[in-house]
């Protein structure tokens, strides 16, 4: 007010010094009063506009100056609340504070809440992009850049608090990720000593449940979603079934291998291959981590030795069992006992080779028939004994009744007095036979009714070959009776001849009558004998004719020294058994002895 005052004092002063300069004026003119007056008013009205147009332009002044004022105050009210920073801006007491000078305070205020919006809006704008890539990353979709570039800031709430939760979640995403990528590199580390121990091709493995696994790029590529962690531990869960399946099956193989190697007697060379294979099988599944120990190319190598392995053990029990098939044979054959068919090389070779039967239990069950026919033969073996001296016995009686039929057995010659003693040792045991061959047939009886089971040679029952050689005997002794009988009546018949007629037959006719009475065939058949005929049996009503003595002998010896097989067929008397008691001079033979 000092300040318009003293300007209205020097405008008054000023106005005052003009004014009567003017009045001079108007004096030295000599202007009227009028006129003066007139003047006067018109100074006076424009005085007055003037100061009107100045209080105007100061009005609008200070109208434009409260609405920049509350302009700013607005700006920084909304700022103030989108930031939530209501500590920046203290309001003063306008009543005492110039417009301009409230302007002057407001603008650097405003200009500070502008620049923390934009700094907030992009820290809004980061976070909210590392978000959604943390996000994405988490998800089964790679598409989180293209999303944070499409990311729109809510510009009306750009508080520290919602910023705090921001910044919270994206912690808290940050550290899921960092936990997932730790877990998706265990797993991934995992899948690959798995593999490795396998033989499976390691990037075959991850490719198959994400190909980000196998990528040589940076960490955030790597794919680390739920997907992907189930699709790992789904992999690891199989590769270690397939651990397991393979352990369990390469044990069983390795403990096949170790029995073939002690049966077989392998050498340390042969075993050596797998040494490193039997040290890691019998460690613990989490402890084997060798690579390749576990590969299917290991385990087709020890399959191939196993089956190699298998082959020759089945080619040596095979040898080993045609060995102990000729041992049940000769035992067999010794004792004069059929061998068991269900182990003859026939049948038993095409079992092996195609493996219809373990030749393991094959080997057993001839090792139980060798045992049995042990036992058989030793249970036989009395018996035996004595068929084997009555075989002798009969071989001696063969050789008796040739030695009787040599014309010359008493001349002159090396070897006589030899053959003399054994004539007479054969003279003294053909007459046992009989006795023998009751004995035996007592002892054969004895044993049948002990083991309720017939007592077999070759096959046939001993005792109805004994018993038909028994009876075969008793017919030869009667035949060699009537033809004693008939001798002693064909040389009464004689005699009475020589009565009637003075004089002996000469000897050719002699001769010629022996000749006939040899073959049992008297011309007219004058004695009212019927001529002999060789009887016939057989065992069972199916065997050949039985034969003399001799021929009977005969086939003692052949048969015996052979085959040594009884039956009624090796033992048949025939038509010429009765030639062996005639000698050419028609005398009577020598008989021997038979009790």
């Amino acid at each position: 007010m000092m300040g318009i005052g003293a300007g209205l004092g020097m405008e008054a002063t000023s106005c005052g010094a003009l004014l009567r300069e003017l009045q001079q004026i108007w004096a030295e003119v000599g202007e009227n009063e009028g006129e003066k007056n007139k003047v006067l008013s018109e100074i006076e009205r424009e005085c007055l506009e003037v100061y009107r147009r100045k209080v105007d332009d100061a009005n609008r002044t200070r109208v434009q100056l409260h609405q920049s004022v509350a302009t700013k105050e607005a700006e920084v009210a909304s700022l103030i609340a989108t930031l939530g920073e209501h500590k920046l801006y203290l309001k003063k007491d306008k009543s005492v504070v110039p417009l301009k000078e409230q302007l002057a305070a407001v603008v650097p205020v405003l200009e500070n809440l502008k620049g923390k919006k934009e700094e907030r809006i992009k820290q809004f704008s980061d976070i909210q992009s590392q978000i959604e890539k943390i996000r994405s990353e988490l998800s089964e979709y790679s598409d989180g850049d293209d999303k944070a570039n499409s990311l729109i800031v809510d510009e009306n709430d750009l508080s520290t608090r919602k910023l705090n939760n921001y910044q919270a979640q994206l912690r808290t995403l940050q550290k899921e990720k960092s936990d997932r990528l730790h877990k998706v590199l265990e797993y991934v580390n995992e899948v690959h000593c798995l593999c490795g121990v396998l033989g499976i091709d390691f990037g075959k493995t991850v490719n198959g449940v994400h190909p980000s696994l196998h990528q040589n790029g940076l960490e955030q590529s790597t794919n680390i979603s739920n997907g992907t962690l189930e699709g790992l531990a789904k992999t690891i869960s199989n590769l270690k079934a397939e651990r397991k399946s393979r352990i369990d099956k390469m044990r069983e193989t390795m403990e096949s291998l170790c029995q073939l190697w002690k049966l077989m007697d392998s050498s340390e060379e042969e075993r050596r291959q797998f040494n490193k294979v039997m040290s890691v099988l019998i460690s613990s599944e989490e402890e084997i981590s060798s690579p390749g120990v576990l590969s299917q190319e290991t385990i087709e190598k020890m399959s191939a030795e196993l089956e190699r392995l298998t082959k020759l053990k089945a080619r040596r029990l095979k040898e080993i069992f045609m060995k102990k098939r000729s041992e049940l044979e000769e035992i067999c054959k010794t004792a004069h006992i059929e061998p068991d068919a269900s182990t003859a090389p026939e049948q038993t070779n095409e079992m092996i080779e195609s493996g219809m039967i373990d030749p393991s239990e094959l080997l057993a069950n001839i090792e139980s028939q060798i045992l049995k026919a042990k036992e058989e033969s030793l249970s036989r073996k009395d018996i035996m004994d004595r068929i084997n001296k009555w075989i002798a016995a009969c071989d001696e009686e063969a050789w008796l009744e040739e030695y009787n039929q040599d014309s010359k057995k008493y001349s002159a010659g090396r070897g006589v007095h030899i053959n003399l003693r054994r004539a007479e040792k054969a003279r003294i045991l053909v007459t046992k036979i009989p006795a023998m061959v009751d004995n035996l047939i007592n002892r054969t009886f004895a044993w049948e009714n002990a083991r309720n089971k017939p007592f077999l040679y070759d096959g046939g029952r001993l005792i109805s070959v004994l018993e038909e050689y028994r009876l075969n005997r008793e017919q030869k002794e009667e035949e060699k009776r009537r033809y004693r009988d008939q001798k002693k009546l064909e040389s009464i018949l004689l005699k009475e001849k020589e009565a009637i007629f003075g004089s002996r037959p000469s000897p050719k006719r002699a001769v010629s009558l022996n000749r006939r009475t040899n073959g049992y065939r008297s011309s007219g058949n004058t004695s009212g004998l019927m001529t002999p005929n060789p009887r016939r049996s057989s065992l069972g009503g199916a065997t050949p004719e039985l034969l003399t003595p001799r021929s009977c002998s005969g086939h003692y010896n052949r048969y015996f020294g052979d085959s040594r097989r009884l039956s009624a067929t090796q033992l048949n008397f025939g038509d010429d058994s009765l030639s062996t008691f005639t000698s050419i001079s028609g005398s009577e033979p020598e008989s021997p002895s038979l009790g």
